[in-house]
C-alpha cells in the first residue's frame, strides 16, 4: 500500500478541513486514482449532519500517486482536529513573506508501528536557507469491508435549485444583519431575486441581493 502526493492547492485544503472539522472531530478520507472523498457519518456526530463530498484530485493534489490491492482505494479515519493543525502551518508559510514554500507532500506513512498521513513541508527561508518540518496525523487505515458499512445518504431531488451569489458579497450582508438578531430568513424567487431577512419585536429589516451575471434562481 502506498500513498503519495504533493499538494498544490494548501489553502483549498486547509478551509476544507475547517469546515469538517467545525461538524465532525473524527471523519474518513478516501483517496481514490480520481477522487478524494469526505466522509462525515451521522452516528459519530451528535447533530446528525452526513458529508460526503467529493474533490478531483487534480483540484488540490499534483504528482498524486496511489496504489493497493483493493482497487487501488485508500480509506482512514482520523481527527480532523490534528489534520487541521497539521495543514496550519503550511498554510501559513504560504502566505508569509517570510518563507517561500517550495514543496508541500502528504504521503502515508508508518511511525512506532503506528499508520500516519505524512506532511513534510519545504521551504525557504528569507536568509535563502531550506528548511523542513514534518508534522504527523494519526489515521486509521480500513479495510474494505470497514469502508462498504458507510453509504453515500440519499437525498430526494429538489423542487428548486439555487445558485447563490459570491460569498463575500452575502457575507457582508449577514455579518450586518447578525447583531440584530437571532435568526435569518432566506427567500427566493424565479426571478432572481434573493431576499435575507430579520424580524424581531424592535427590528425588521429586509435586504435583497439581485442576481449577479453568474448565478440565477
Amino acid at each position: 500500500m502506498r500513498f503519495r502526493a504533493n499538494i498544490d492547492s494548501i489553502s483549498v485544503f486547509y478551509k476544507i478541513t475547517q469546515c469538517v472539522e467545525k461538524l465532525q472531530k473524527r471523519f474518513i478520507l478516501k483517496f481514490t486514482p480520481d477522487v478524494m472523498h469526505i466522509i462525515c457519518d451521522h452516528e459519530a456526530n451528535e447533530g446528525g449532519t452526513q458529508v460526503w463530498s467529493q474533490i478531483k484530485v487534480e483540484s488540490i493534489f499534483t504528482d498524486y500517486r496511489i496504489q493497493s490491492n483493493s482497487d487501488n482505494e485508500i480509506s482512514m479515519a482520523l481527527s480532523s482536529e490534528a489534520l487541521l493543525a497539521a495543514l496550519k502551518s503550511p498554510a501559513a508559510s504560504a502566505a508569509s513573506s517570510s518563507y517561500q514554500t517550495e514543496e508541500i507532500v502528504m504521503k502515508l506513512a508508518k511511525k512506532n508501528d503506528r499508520a500516519v498521513l505524512r506532511f513534510d513541508i519545504i521551504a525557504i527561508t528569507s536568509a535563502g536557507r531550506h528548511a523542513k518540518v514534518s508534522h504527523d496525523v494519526l489515521v486509521d487505515v480500513l479495510k474494505p469491508h470497514e469502508v462498504a458499512k458507510h453509504s453515500e445518504p440519499l437525498c430526494p431531488d429538489a423542487d428548486t435549485h439555487v445558485l447563490l451569489p459570491p460569498l463575500q458579497k452575502l457575507r457582508t450582508i449577514v455579518e450586518r444583519l447578525r447583531p440584530m438578531a437571532d435568526t435569518l430568513s432566506f427567500r427566493a424567487n424565479n426571478s432572481g431575486t434573493l431576499q435575507l431577512a430579520i424580524h424581531t419585536e424592535t427590528a425588521k429589516s429586509p435586504d435583497r441581493v439581485e442576481k449577479p451575471d453568474q448565478s440565477q434562481v
